[in-house]
């Protein structure tokens, strides 16, 4: 009698799994986690269902609702406006009551970069002393802001002749580091002192200060026409309000590789941020508005120099005449050059 029961027993259960609609735990079936996508082109989303019979499902980008579907059916996710890096996927599917959910991602990048070499069209002599960190050119004049404990200057240059015709020591626990011109007055970054401060134009004098916010040190500095633009060594771009200094917004920076970080000295020209890639002969030409990298400049063999404490850093530009100037820490020179486009 027992032996009955227990077949009986045994016969219910193989009929019972048999009827069952679970196949599998839902899962994404594309992207595959990880997967590479261009900025503007479509995600297809596809899922493995467990059951085909469904109530309904809600996709979501980064936890915002992108489609909702009452079928099994795959969608195209617009990625258009979405931000470069890492954006996380999720699925849930609810069935009479009960809820199921999936995660994928996907890394979204911009277009490849075009590719620029270089001629030079002339050269200058420059202070090979200067441990260059921020540039700027205007009405023949460079101003230059130069770096290292106990040495660090601002200075007027004659573009001519490199010869320095004004020169202002900053304190001995400062690593100066970038510059921009904005009207009468010349903006300073410190390295790691969490501060930048503000000079008058004619008289090299000090007349302000300014702490950073969340970009906790200093690199790079120009100025868009409407706001400085800061970088701190990272991929990251700060925004900072013209009358305050205070940190707006930020843009982070990608090309088709991937982040682009170590960004250093910054020049707004023609509405793109030139910026150099810090121990590379690489200037990158980024759309502020997106963050995307749309050229790389490669400036190898310009000047042969070691990589430590020599780096290509310093990059001016001549809006009059469309001369671009680029040089570097310790240079005797300062180059102008002519970009080239590499197919």
């Amino acid at each position: 009698m027992k032996k009955q029961l227990f077949v009986a027993a045994a016969m219910f259960s193989i009929l019972g799994a048999c009827n069952t609609q679970k196949v599998g735990k839902l899962s994404f079936k594309t992207p595959d986690s990880g997967m590479i996508v261009t900025k503007g082109q479509p995600i297809s989303v596809s899922l493995n269902f467990p059951i085909t019979a469904i109530d309904s499902v809600v996709y979501s980008v980064d936890g915002s609702v992108v489609a909702r579907k009452t079928d099994t059916t795959s969608i195209n996710i617009d990625t258009q406006d979405m931000s470069f890096g890492a954006r996380n996927l999720s699925a849930k599917v609810y069935v009479s009551g009960k809820e199921d959910v999936a995660y994928s991602n996907v890394i979204i990048q911009p277009e490849a970069a075009k590719n620029y070499g270089f001629d030079v069209v002339k050269s200058y002599p420059h202070d090979e002393n200067a441990f260059t960190q921020g540039l700027q050119y205007e009405n023949g004049f460079f101003y230059e802001s130069t770096g290292l404990y106990g040495e660090s200057t601002l200075r007027k240059v004659d573009a001519a002749t490199g010869k320095v015709l004004k020169s202002v020591p900053l304190a001995d626990d400062v690593f100066g580091e970038g510059l921009t011109v904005v009207d009468d007055k010349i903006v300073v970054l410190t390295w790691q002192n969490k501060r930048g401060m503000i000079f008058d134009k004619s008289s090299l004098t000090q007349t302000g200060s300014f702490d950073y916010q969340n970009s906790v040190e200093g690199w790079g500095l120009t100025y868009d026409g409407t706001h400085y633009i800061k970088s701190d060594g990272s991929n990251n771009l700060f925004f900072l309000d013209k009358d305050t200094f205070v940190e707006k917004s930020m843009v982070t920076v990608y090309d088709e590789k991937g982040p682009v970080d170590q960004l250093n000295e910054l020049e707004f020209i023609d509405g793109k941020v030139y910026a150099n890639v810090y121990q590379k002969d690489i200037i990158v030409i980024i759309n502020p508005k997106t963050g995307a990298v749309e050229g790389r400049i490669n400036l190898l063999g310009l000047y042969d120099h070691p990589m430590e404490e020599h780096e290509l850093n310093g990059i001016a530009y001549d809006a009059a005449k469309k001369r671009l100037f680029v040089t570097g820490k310790k240079w005797p020179k300062i180059y102008e050059i002519k970009l080239l486009e590499r197919k």
